[in-house]
């Protein structure tokens, strides 16, 4: 029987073209894979595992059922609470300002979006001082208030609620208004001209046509600025007093005083769980603001 000699065919210049490109992307990507790995994925399943671990190292659910329970379910409740507030203030003042702004010519508009971005590089400890020293006692707004007498001048406006949304509302309005902005420029103005041609008054027009087409942005920026309050620090622990504690600055108590690193891991699970549960809402607004647009244009 005569040998029949097979030869393998070569490969296609695309398809080795690919292989390489293919080996050359993971060789690049490897760097940040591990980067991911070590900076971001190992310290959380180690928070994870430690959250889990009682004194001897045996699995317990104890710390979880501890954050949820007396006076950590009270400090959850209350971070919640204030972080809820900081949204919604943050969404009322920072729509009117994004609006008014958002109406100027490019030139103004830029110089104050540039008034309200810059303060914001600044020290979040500094800028919390200065809310401090304006809201004193002897401060200037209660000086003011006292000086227009004021029924109740001077107020108490530090260490309680009211500083630490104050605060925090601060913190967050620049997140809000760059957000807003950037919605309200890609409002195409001619529709609001056109409802008025046809005899559409403001109130209608605000409600009918330019408050669904901003509402994606107002969603998200409401839940970015919760996302962000949920674990804020600096602000609520100095401008807040025992009954404004936030969950960030009970898991900072329970590490530098209590050495409660278990309990304070159950509590940072907890708070990232609720970040992720915002961050997956902001999705979720997005994807169905970006569906009704396209359905909107078509």
């Amino acid at each position: 029987m005569a040998a029949t000699l097979t030869t393998k065919a070569p490969a296609p210049p695309r398809k080795l073209l690919a292989s390489r490109r293919t080996r050359a992307g993971v060789l690049y990507a490897l760097p940040v894979v591990v980067y991911l790995l070590v900076l971001f994925v190992y310290p959380i399943f180690s928070t994870l595992f430690l959250s889990l671990k009682n004194a001897n190292g045996s699995f317990t659910l104890h710390w979880y059922a501890e954050a949820l329970t007396g006076v950590n379910l009270s400090v959850l409740i209350t971070t919640l609470r204030i972080s809820a507030e900081t949204a919604l203030l943050s969404l009322v003042f920072g729509f009117l300002l994004a609006n008014a702004i958002s109406r100027l010519k490019p030139v103004w508009a830029a110089l104050a979006m540039l008034i309200v971005v810059v303060p914001h590089f600044i020290s979040a400890l500094v800028r919390t001082y200065g809310w401090i020293i304006l809201l004193g006692d002897k401060g200037l707004v209660n000086e003011t208030l006292a000086a227009m007498s004021v029924p109740g001048a001077p107020f108490q406006l530090l260490y309680n609620e009211l500083g630490v949304v104050i605060g925090t509302t601060s913190m967050m309005l620049p997140y809000t208004v760059l957000l807003l902005y950037g919605v309200m420029r890609g409002v195409d103005r001619r529709l609001l001209a056109a409802a008025s041609s046809m005899g559409a008054g403001r109130v209608t027009i605000f409600r009918r046509i330019y408050l669904p087409l901003v509402a994606p942005g107002l969603a998200s920026a409401g839940l970015l600025s919760f996302i962000l309050s949920l674990g804020y620090y600096i602000t609520p622990a100095l401008m807040g007093g025992p009954n404004q504690t936030m969950i960030a600055t009970l898991i900072n108590q329970q590490v530098t005083k209590e050495n409660q690193w278990n309990g304070a891991a159950a509590q940072g699970v907890i708070l990232l769980l609720l970040t992720l549960a915002g961050l997956l809402l902001v999705k979720l607004v997005s994807s169905l603001g970006a569906s009704r647009r396209k359905r909107s244009a078509s």
